[in-house]
């Protein structure tokens, strides 16, 4: 029996971004029809990339102006547009936007949840994902009426598979949340341009940095490698940098394809977050440090001087 999935997009200034491809490869299987829900811009825009990746149906789901960033009233939307298209499956990204809304949605459908999945077996109804700091991997059956998982970003490389997709509109603009009210949004003066979950290469900073003032090293080292900022908690909790910067079991969990680890001494909590990279490269003064064991290359040097030198050969080409 043909099951539709549903694929919750995750757009950055209407364009749409890379990972979504990820999570749209991963929601391909036999006698499935995919179902693109586009919240934030006109599906006309995305259309052409969708299609390239077997997207068949569109969804633009209208909001009214004032109630696009309220989450109650996006999840509400998306639960009305579930039942509407008959979908058994709900695909979103566990990214700062799928950790509020995902679970919304499966307590309001009493769903069964799970995030940071990086496998998922439509027809079995099983994903996987690690626990116990990436120690071990789960297996999990899920047995409700209709499945909400949430998919690692950068967890697979994307697939495409052309195709035609039509677009259907879906007026929600009549959605109200009595007890819940926007007041405020906005993003944090440090935060990064890119996207730490779903960044290519991160670049990241522990106790070696020594103070804020020397993560701006990083951050002009990261213009120039289209990279991400991240973190370790000790520079987190000394107030350096941002909570949202922080990679580790407690921070964000993370699978760039290159991850530069500078001055980070690679405790196992900061290793969960950061394992699945595809290639690990350290800076560190310690040649004991427990990060040169769980890498592919390393500098026993001071990321305060490699960092800048790095930046100056990248200036000039």
């Amino acid at each position: 029996m043909m099951k539709n999935i549903g694929i919750i997009i995750e757009l950055d200034n209407k364009r749409i971004k890379e990972t979504n491809f990820v999570m749209i490869t991963m929601a391909r299987a036999r006698d499935t029809r995919l179902f693109a829900f586009v919240m934030d811009a006109y599906a006309a825009g995305v259309k052409e990339d969708l299609e390239s990746f077997g997207i068949t149906n569109i969804v633009e789901i209208g909001l009214a102006p004032d109630q696009q960033n309220n989450p109650v009233i996006r999840a509400k939307a998306m639960i009305n547009a579930i039942k509407e298209f008959n979908i058994s499956m709900v695909f979103g990204l566990s990214s700062a936007k799928g950790k509020d809304l995902l679970p919304r949605i499966a307590a309001l459908i009493d769903a069964p949840l799970v995030m940071d999945c990086f496998y998922v077996d439509i027809e079995q109804k099983r994903v996987k994902t690690s626990q116990y700091s990436g120690k071990t991997i789960a297996t999990i059956q899920l047995k409700g009426e209709i499945p909400v998982v949430g998919i690692r970003p950068n967890a697979i490389e994307p697939i495409k598979a052309q195709a035609f997709a039509r677009v259907l509109k879906f007026d929600s603009s009549n959605l109200a949340a009595k007890d819940f009210r926007v007041i405020k949004s906005g993003g944090s003066d440090k935060a990064t341009n890119i996207n730490l979950s779903e960044a290519d290469v991160i670049i990241a900073g522990g106790r070696g940095m020594k103070n804020s003032e020397n993560f701006t090293l990083l951050s002009q080292c990261a213009e120039r490698l289209n990279a991400a900022v991240g973190a370790s908690r000790v520079a987190v909790d000394s107030g350096w940098v941002p909570y949202s910067m922080q990679v580790g079991q407690t921070g964000e969990k993370v699978s760039p394809k290159v991850y530069i680890a500078c001055g980070i001494s690679g405790s196992i909590q900061h290793f969960a977050g950061m394992k699945t990279s595809g290639m690990v490269i350290a800076i560190n003064t310690d040649e004991n440090a427990a990060i040169l064991s769980n890498c592919d290359y390393y500098a026993v040097a001071d990321a305060l001087e490699i960092i800048p030198k790095l930046t100056k050969i990248l200036d000039n080409g």
